[in-house]
């Protein structure tokens, strides 16, 4: 029965909430007020899953269900909060892939895609700004790191965890 209840009750976080921190009063909500955990350990998983790979939803659900049911549990609740997300997805694909071929869903595809590049390219300088500025100055050392790395990805083709070493390791080296 807790399992059952743990599955609904992270399908709802998962259907209720907009991911991120958006997440995280309705999962107090549906984890603290039916005793599973404290306020206490909610704050305390809450810091984990912010520093562990992975949405927050999904490692809230995780711990949790791991705190009441075990691995049975963290299995049931991550299930659960990842329904919604997956049904979508699974809706769209079949929708997707059903009219491919229609000339209207060609003609949306083709005027999404610069729009995702678009909000992409956005978040770059932002993300600048705050990679490469140190209270308003430009970090030399930041702009020539990144220059390495964009050498490293597209002309030696380094892997992702490689990278990341190698740029932390740079910081360490030659940055104040």
């Amino acid at each position: 029965m807790v399992l059952l209840e743990l599955f609904l009750s992270f399908v709802k976080i998962g259907f209720c909430s907009f991911g991120g921190l958006s997440m995280i009063p309705v999962i107090s909500e549906e984890t603290v007020s039916k005793g599973w955990i404290t306020a206490q350990q909610l704050s305390d998983i809450v810091g984990i899953a912010e520093m562990t790979p992975g949405s927050l939803g999904v490692n809230c659900a995780t711990f949790v269900g791991l705190q009441v049911a075990n691995v049975g549990g963290a299995l049931i609740a991550t299930l659960g909060v990842m329904m919604p997300s997956l049904t979508v997805c699974m809706a769209a694909a079949h929708f997707i892939m059903k009219f491919k071929d229609n000339k209207y869903l060609q003609n949306a595809m083709w005027g999404i895609r610069p729009v995702c590049l678009g909000m992409i390219i956005s978040v770059i300088f932002p993300l600048a700004q705050t990679n490469y500025m140190f209270m308003n100055i430009v970090s030399w050392q930041a702009i020539v790191i990144g220059c390495a790395v964009l050498v490293l990805i597209m002309k030696f083709k380094w892997r992702i965890p490689a990278v990341i070493g190698f740029s932390a390791l740079c910081g360490i080296l030659f940055v104040r």
